[in-house]
């Protein structure tokens, strides 16, 4: 198919700001850009991000890896079940995407406009004329309301919590689609759905008996920039660029997508990938070990230039990784055990010995980000939390959370006292080595991990801790299919997750901390977290008109959450460490929000150099 010959952008874009009320809910003029705070950055007639090469070559080969998962079972992105590879939103294009400059903006694609409700009620969404399948049909207001039946059907938690907002989904004619909010004067909404929303192919789906609720193999019809062309089931992917992208030349695209082949391939054992890289099996490698991005890297190939390390900082708000408690569990339910427990994990030590001194301690749900608690509460947080006041620890108005540091030549004798004071406190008294509560039951914790995740090293010296101090712990090892389905079932004492929140945090956090998600098969509030104060703090995130608001809002939350002790926090690191075989193109520039290494796991700015992949024999 050949792509329209496209208008000038000034005739194409309108722009118009998306503040301000009015009482009759009238729609707004169409725009091609929404921020939540404030202008967009990128105003009409821009015709490519800053972070690309708007003249990159296309073509090439490279091969990619993931032990994260380390599998997969499905390509259906709708259903809670399954295990669906990361690198399948290739194939699809959402109605609007983030700029990376921004964290509450986005920017058309598949839709090339949008007009909004004056009152924030509603917004109706114009696809672009040009939208095409892979297979040549064009894109529809069919297509959305489709996907959004099937995702109030079948979608997973998340991505219902996401649109939770969204009361209503309908075609007002082939290209035009209507949302109604049950909320009133918030953009934050209508910007999720412009983002989540990515449709599927009615007609492909509803042909030969196909059923959207169900996991599959075989790839469903996309209209992205890739298409899938290969499944080894469970071992490998493999897509191609599509030559006639409808959308290759709109302003969100230009400079990405270069690889004209991308194979991706999974790998159950950490280990065993790093060897295939150093072999020259994979191009591209994230690297996550501390430790083998300081001591591993010895290898010929790196010494002569071969592959190069690099370094590359990120601004983005990360997710807190840590050791997550599930309180559905009756020994967990109390939070001086919880507390208890974290302050038998020796941080000090775990950073000397295992990181190598190279992250930095998790202090908040939101690290990397000004959205996290500090300090003590000031004016504003204080006038939000006075109302729980006597539902809250008191500690949590006066005192910083600051989880123990440890001591990093392992004598934790102080950080043990203290648990053992707290454990006793709440029941639980040595008997014959162990700790008992008045029942006779020991004090049990298995901590659940995926076989080869590379993190058993980080959970054995815990164990081993804990056992030390009376707890009756072990490490469980499975493969990724048992974790999946035990981790959706709740059925773990102790699991290590990083949750990540869109920025600015806001519908998702109903998914990891809301009450109405802690029984809700295979959601993300894996701590079961069944709290009146965090679900109202949590409705005064996603409520937030501004930025200052919002952040009041997010502190407060994170503050009730520490105080709670839900999780053992890990650490964090700002930037991505990534190795590559020296063959390719790379923009002087990264996004200010990487979303290459953080969020997809693959490099769409970087492209194949022909003379670098020639030099090294390829």
């Amino acid at each position: 198919m050949t792509a329209r010959r496209l208008l000038p952008a000034a005739a194409l874009l309108l722009w118009a700001g998306v503040c301000g009320t009015a009482a009759a809910a009238t729609l707004e003029p169409p725009v091609m850009a929404l921020r939540q705070f404030g202008e967009p950055m990128f105003k009409p007639g821009f015709t490519h991000f800053p972070h690309v090469n708007p003249d990159a070559p296309k073509g090439g080969a490279v091969t990619v890896a993931s032990n994260f998962p380390p599998t997969f079972d499905n390509l259906n992105p709708i259903p809670v079940r399954g295990v669906l590879p990361r690198l399948i939103g290739l194939t699809h294009d959402p109605l609007m995407v983030a700029s990376g400059w921004e964290l509450d903006a986005a920017y058309a694609r598949l839709a090339e406009s949008v007009q909004v409700a004056d009152d924030r009620s509603e917004a109706v969404f114009t696809l672009d004329a040009r939208a095409r399948w892979h297979d040549g049909v064009p894109v529809t207001a069919a297509d959305v309301t489709f996907t959004w039946d099937a995702i109030q059907t079948h979608g997973s938690p998340m991505l219902k919590a996401a649109l939770a907002k969204v009361t209503a989904v309908e075609a007002v004619d082939e290209r035009r689609v209507r949302i109604t909010l049950s909320s009133r004067g918030e953009i934050k909404p209508i910007i999720d759905f412009a983002t989540v929303m990515a449709p599927e192919a009615r007609h492909w789906w509803t042909a030969n008996g196909r059923d959207i609720g169900r996991t599959v193999l075989e790839a469903p019809l996309g209209s992205g920039p890739y298409r899938t062309v290969s499944v080894d089931p469970g071992r490998s992917l493999s897509y191609e660029r599509v030559a006639d992208y409808w959308g290759r030349d709109l302003p969100v695209n230009r400079g990405l997508y270069n690889f004209g082949t991308i194979k991706q391939d999974f790998y159950r054992d950490d280990d065993v990938m790093f060897e295939a890289f150093k072999a020259g099996g994979i191009d591209i490698r994230l690297e996550n070990r501390a430790q083998r991005w300081a001591t591993g890297y010895d290898f010929p190939a790196v010494a002569d230039g071969r592959v190069v390390k690099r370094v590359i900082p990120s601004a983005l708000p990360l997710g807190a990784q840590a050791f997550r408690f599930n309180t559905r569990r009756p020994q967990f339910a109390d939070p001086r055990v919880r507390e208890a427990l974290g302050m038998l994990f020796n941080f000090a030590w775990t950073q000397k010995t295992l990181l190598y001194g190279q992250y930095h301690r998790t202090l908040s749900n939101f690290p990397n980000s000004d959205y996290g608690a500090s300090g003590v509460p000031g004016p504003d947080e204080l006038a939000l939390l006075e109302p729980y006041r006597d539902r809250l620890p008191p500690r949590l108005f006066t005192q910083p959370f600051q989880p123990p540091a440890g001591d990093p030549g392992g004598n934790n004798r102080a950080e043990t006292r203290e648990a053992l004071r707290l454990l006793k406190e709440a029941g639980w008294e040595p008997k014959n080595g162990r700790l008992v509560n008045a029942a006779g039951q020991p004090l049990t914790a298995e901590f659940l991990e995926v076989a080869g995740g590379g993190l058993s090293r980080i959970i054995q010296p815990y164990v081993e801790t804990l056992r030390r101090a009376g707890v009756d712990a072990s490490l469980r090892s499975v493969d990724s299919a048992q974790y999946e389905a035990r981790s959706d079932d709740f059925d773990f004492d102790v699991i290590i997750t990083n949750f990540s929140f869109a920025s600015p945090p806001a519908t998702e956090l109903r998914a990891f901390f809301g009450s109405a998600t802690a029984g809700e098969r295979g959601s993300y509030n894996y701590p079961g977290v069944r709290d009146p104060i965090v679900d109202d703090l949590v409705e005064k995130v996603i409520a937030a008109r501004d930025e200052a608001t919002l952040k009041t809002a997010t502190r407060a939350l994170d503050r009730v959450l520490l105080w709670s002790f839900y999780m053992v926090p890990h650490w964090y690191n700002p930037e991505s460490w990534v190795a590559a075989w020296d063959r390719f193109g790379i923009p002087d520039a990264p996004r200010k929000y990487d979303q290459e290494f953080r969020l997809t796991l693959f490099p769409d700015t970087w492209w194949i150099d022909p003379a670098k992949t020639a030099k090294l024999g390829r």
